[in-house]
């Protein structure tokens, strides 16, 4: 089970380095301004979401 959620967090911070990227691109652009408040917004989200998957893989490791 330990394992799914470390494959799982290493994803979402893919996912996030991802998302990072396209924001600064997209601010070196001089793209919109509502774009680069939902690619922070998704950002955020994304790192909530691999916090939590860390926590339940260490949760798990300890077992």
């Amino acid at each position: 089970m330990a394992t799914v959620f470390n494959f799982l967090a290493v994803l979402v911070m893919i996912a996030v380095v991802v998302v990072l990227i396209r924001g600064l691109v997209n601010m070196m652009r001089g793209g919109s301004g509502n774009t680069s408040n939902k690619l922070m917004q998704m950002r955020v989200l994304l790192q909530f979401i691999a916090l939590v998957l860390i926590l339940l893989a260490v949760y798990f490791n300890r077992g």
